[in-house]
């Protein structure tokens, strides 16, 4: 099913008869659970054409690194062999997507795409909707309400956002099935990228051969659905008492394959809803972080245009952070000094070592990570530019509405004000007396000291804290 509201006509433009219909595919990288790609092919099949899905591949989105295009072409592989599997061709271009989208729409009756949520993918779809000689259509199938639906305006917490979504998602929590195109596109004389070496297309991008601990991380869907089976069978029920505990490592891991529409939260929410076998309160609580911190990030960055910036923080945040700039620090880092994990907190360089050697990190330690940069860096807004480009240069799932807003939170954004300290002010603070008395951190020391020796790398920024 596709629901409305999901859909949305970007122009005004004309339908020619054109010679396919064209799937603009940027945000959702799959075949399954693919919204857009399922409404092309039923707008294809409507007017007797084929469906053409095109691809832009950039090497200039900002803080993209190797190893992020080498997780993406993984995906994009996969998309490759299972479009041809239905006679679909899958043309893949080097350049700006929008430029790729209107050189494929040339000869389009129909151009549909995604939704992507951030300012470039914005700017993407508006150029496109200007300069298409063609109709273009956006479906959203990147998270399960569209944002307007749910509210007009950016919430300012979880809570606010949580009822009002709660009003409408039972109506989007329908799978969407996958109509077969009745014509084929495969002999269309389109020229594509190859993307059966994956070193060959980064060097063509300009870019250096990929990080080989990150290749323990395969990328697309097939993949996904594996490591999501793993976590519903093995770690799920776990999951609303323990999943804060650094050395359970109890997440799903679905974050990187989220970020590059590799799987659908519809189809991982539909899987959580039918794990009957795991207790409700675990379900529920993956659930909120599926949805509704998900779904906040998008409605941050959809309704704050400076959602990257230090001023998209909240105004009591901004203003008690600034109060106490002055405050002695009792360890001040450079961005460089953080970036090699070269503290004093054995803590704080395993969650970084973490980050550098497998392209994520344990999302309490991501927490714990922000809050210590705010306390180590000379001030503020200097804290806010070293954690936003770590966790974009360095996460797999960098870059993305839930980096932006995770960032923001550390500094106050979704949070209400603690009791005033040095430094903070009123900001909410971490510390490692707190990790310790929760969780098992020396075996969390220890996995992640197993990663660093297998890397080849020393493990002295991992010694027994002395703190």
């Amino acid at each position: 099913m596709i629901q409305p509201e999901r859909i949305q006509q970007l122009n005004c433009v004309p339908r020619p008869a054109g010679k396919y219909v064209l799937y603009w595919m940027q945000q959702a990288q799959r075949m399954e659970f693919n919204h857009a790609l399922e409404h092309a092919v039923r707008e294809a099949n409507a007017g007797g054409l084929p469906v053409v899905v095109g691809f832009g591949l950039t090497p200039a989105f900002p803080n993209a690194q190797s190893d992020h295009y080498r997780f993406m072409l993984d995906g994009l592989r996969e998309v490759q062999g299972a479009l041809a599997a239905l006679d679909i061709q899958f043309v893949v271009r080097m350049g700006t997507p929008d430029m790729v989208a209107l050189d494929l729409a040339a000869e389009a009756s129909l151009i549909v795409t995604d939704r992507g949520y951030l300012r470039i993918q914005k700017q993407w779809r508006e150029r496109v909707a200007r300069a298409a000689v063609c109709p273009l259509v956006q479906v959203e199938s990147d998270v399960l309400v569209p944002v307007e639906t749910v509210t007009g305006k950016e919430e300012y917490s979880a809570a606010t956002l949580r009822r009002r979504l709660a009003r409408v998602l039972d109506e989007y929590l329908v799978p969407v099935s996958g109509t077969r195109p009745v014509s084929s596109s495969m002999a269309l004389p389109l020229e594509s990228l190859d993307l059966s070496d994956t070193n060959a297309v980064l060097t063509q991008l300009g870019l250096a051969a990929p990080n080989t601990t990150h290749a323990m991380v395969p990328g697309g869907t097939t993949a996904a659905k594996e490591r999501l089976q793993t976590f519903l069978d093995r770690q799920l029920e776990r999951y609303a008492d323990q999943r804060s505990d650094p050395s359970e490592d109890l997440g799903s891991g679905m974050s990187p394959y989220l970020h590059f529409g590799q799987i659908s939260p519809l189809f991982i929410a539909l899987r959580v809803h039918a794990a009957r076998q795991v207790a409700e309160t675990s379900r529920d609580a993956y659930l909120e972080e599926l949805i509704v911190r998900r779904e906040l990030a998008m409605n941050f960055v959809h309704y704050n245009p400076c959602y990257g910036s230090y001023d998209a923080l909240p105004e009591w945040s901004r203003k008690t952070l600034s109060e106490h700039r002055s405050d002695p620090r009792p360890y001040v880092y450079g961005c460089s000094q953080l970036e090699q994990a070269e503290t004093h907190d054995p803590y704080w360089n395993a969650a970084q070592l973490e980050m550098l050697l497998t392209g994520k990190m344990h999302g309490y330690m991501r927490m714990y990570w922000g809050k210590k940069i705010i306390e180590w860096s000379p001030c503020p807004e200097q804290a806010f530019g070293a954690a936003l480009y770590l966790n974009n240069a360095f996460e797999l799932d960098g870059r993305d509405p839930n980096g932006f807003a995770g960032v923001a939170w550390c500094f106050g954004k979704h949070d209400r004000g603690w009791p005033e300290r040095p430094i903070f002010g009123k900001v909410r603070y971490m510390n490692a007396n707190g990790l310790r008395r929760k969780f098992r951190m020396a075996d969390y020391l220890e996995r992640i000291r197993e990663l660093v020796a297998q890397a080849g790398m020393p493990t002295a920024a991992l010694a027994d804290p002395q703190l």
